[in-house]
């Protein structure tokens, strides 16, 4: 299961070209490159890159209290690293936040500590009205949300040691974004967590498709999220695809980027047929649209 390799020269050669153009906070030290936005907004994904002559003894990145170490990659003699890294917008704060790297190289080890600042965004507010039970649970059902949290919580944490995932992804319909990520939701007039994912409108049975090439990790109907599926794209990059009508793939699968994945619906908790995606970067729920029509540039630059 692996990137064909035109594709995964291609992703290199955009990555490495993209930096000359992209305000990036950038560091050389010993030969090696290190290059990060100096910001981000609240609840955005960005690229941290490392370029060095040289091939890494080893390596790895901290970041929102999590350790670990990305794929490499070689172009024109030199070897790159490239990291999905972000915040979610439930649990981030504005203000300044770490980022530590450390690479070993012909025996040395390089270390950077950087700062990344998290801007503050303001994210619209939306009110729905929806069963009472899809707010407030009965009793009988708690145990059942409970047990699924557990697997989905695994699910969004999981590490695979190959990157398989490429920018831009690849839109899961083409219907348009009818809920965006980071509404302050008001549901039957309660307060709830934000809106961590992007809706897009499909009708019930529409084709719904993976956003990158990966594998099945979950596949199973939740109490909230409706039929769902979690697709490990490696490098602690996880798509969720939630209140499908049907699936078409199950856990353990191997998938293709665009390959049918399930149908949509509105299982769980919906207002009507639609589409559910959110995006896991290292166990954050970050705000998918910048993958999918951002460059590499933009993810790299403040």
């Amino acid at each position: 299961m692996s990137i064909r390799p035109w594709m995964a020269v291609l992703f290199t050669f955009l990555m490495i070209n993209a930096i000359s153009q992209a305000e990036t906070n950038t560091d050389d030290k010993e030969g090696i490159v290190l290059a990060h936005p100096k910001q981000a907004g609240m609840g955005q994904p960005f690229l941290v890159r490392l370029t060095s002559a040289q091939a890494f003894d080893r390596l790895s990145i901290h970041w929102m209290k999590r350790e670990f170490v990305p794929s490499v990659s070689q172009w024109n003699g030199r070897h790159v690293a490239i990291a999905l890294l972000g915040t979610d917008v439930l649990t981030i704060k504005s203000g300044r936040q770490t980022l530590l790297v450390r690479a070993w190289t012909g025996g040395k080890e390089t270390v950077w500590q950087r700062s990344v600042i998290i801007v503050a965004r303001t994210y619209p507010r939306q009110e729905l009205n929806l069963p009472s039970k899809m707010v407030t649970p009965p009793a009988d059902e708690l145990e059942r949300i409970k047990a699924e949290r557990t697997r989905t919580q695994k699910a969004k944490n999981t590490w695979s040691d190959q990157r398989l995932w490429q920018l831009p992804f690849h839109q899961p319909v083409k219907g348009k974004t009818t809920s965006v990520y980071g509404l302050q939701r008001v549901l039957n007039g309660k307060p709830k967590n934000p809106h961590r994912g992007l809706d897009f409108r499909a009708p019930t049975g529409t084709a719904v498709e993976a956003v990158a090439e990966g594998r099945v990790i979950l596949a199973e109907s939740h109490y909230y999220a409706g039929n769902s599926v979690y697709i490990d794209h490696g490098n602690g990059v996880i798509s969720l695809y939630f209140h499908l009508s049907r699936f078409d793939v199950f856990q353990g699968d191997i998938v293709k980027r665009g390959q049918i994945i399930g149908r949509s619906g509105f299982t769980g908790r919906a207002t009507g047929p639609h589409l559910h995606l959110s995006i896991s970067v290292q166990g954050q729920l970050v705000d998918p649209a910048p993958l999918f029509d951002g460059t590499t540039d933009q993810l790299l630059r403040e």
